[in-house]
């Protein structure tokens, strides 16, 4: 099922399956802005990483002795998600640990999307919630596809992705083949701000940067200013990643979290960097998205 929100900027479109966003209109033009899912490129729109980030080794992780298998990204993206209240320009859906989820990860939890309008930024607030009667690890990320070129008038080389303040990003490496953590890094660039976009450039995969400083990252338009800025500010690991080829979209992805290193023991409750919830409390973030192209 599709939802809708809106107010006199923008006309958003959720799905209630991953709780994801599926269409972001600037009402003034009509323009689409978000990647619209070409399954002969790549056939989601802006995902959301639960209860994990990556890959798991050997595709599985274990708790208690047991082990459990797990694709890709967790499975959030790919289940209902009930709706649990909507406003003009506000919506909550939620996913509940279920027998299903229990196959998966061992868990009782609560996870909650709130997308929420103020004028051109939108706001998908997650709320995740430990049911359970034990510590509950997890990563959580987001995964937005803007789409890019902004129209058919410019070329991919007429936009950058720009950090609001100089930066000197460390690279956490991956392995191609499998994409887990190799435990190698590298630093980006020096004191830079702009990443310039060309064709091709995403064939390796994607690139995780760490440490970083700068509260935005924006995909812009260097001759009009025109952008789509993702406030990163407090996530430790931002991903920036297209299909191979051709530039199409480009994804921003804010995670609390990684794929699992080549080392990993699979253990759960030994996986880094995750976020440990005790029981009966919540954890949440918030990802404010500026559309102002």
């Amino acid at each position: 099922m599709e939802y809708t929100i809106e107010n006199d900027f923008l006309r958003v479109r959720i799905q209630s399956k991953g709780a994801e966003m599926c269409s972001v209109v600037k009402k003034e033009t009509g323009e689409e802005m978000l990647w619209q899912a070409d399954p002969a490129v790549w056939n989601r729109h802006a995902p959301i990483l639960f209860p994990y980030c990556g890959r798991l080794k050997d595709g599985k992780f274990t708790h208690k002795g047991v082990a459990y298998e797990g694709g890709q990204h967790g499975f959030a993206r790919d289940m209902e998600h009930t709706l649990a209240e909507q406003g003009t320009d506000c919506l909550t859906l939620c996913l509940e640990a279920n027998a299903l989820t229990m196959e998966k990860y061992p868990f009782a939890f609560k996870l909650f999307s709130t997308y929420r309008l103020s004028g051109e930024t939108l706001h998908h607030t997650v709320r995740v919630a430990n049911d359970g009667d034990e510590d509950m690890p997890f990563g959580f990320g987001y995964h937005p596809g803007f789409l890019c070129p902004f129209d058919e008038k410019h070329p991919i080389s007429d936009y950058v992705l720009r950090f609001d303040t100089p930066e000197s990003p460390v690279v956490i490496e991956t392995n191609e083949d499998d994409g887990l953590v190799t435990g190698e890094t590298r630093v980006f660039f020096q004191n830079e701000t702009d990443i310039p976009l060309s064709d091709g450039m995403f064939d390796h995969d994607s690139t995780c940067f760490s440490r970083l400083r700068s509260k935005t990252f924006s995909v812009m338009e260097k001759s009009s200013g025109r952008r789509v800025s993702v406030n990163i500010e407090g996530f430790p690991y931002v991903l920036m990643w297209s299909a191979k080829g051709p530039v199409r979209y480009v994804c921003i992805e804010p995670w609390h979290g990684l794929p699992d290193a080549r080392t990993a023991t699979g253990v759960w409750t030994e996986k880094p960097d995750t976020v440990h919830l005790a029981p009966g409390q919540s954890w949440s973030c918030d990802l404010a998205m500026t559309f102002a192209r």
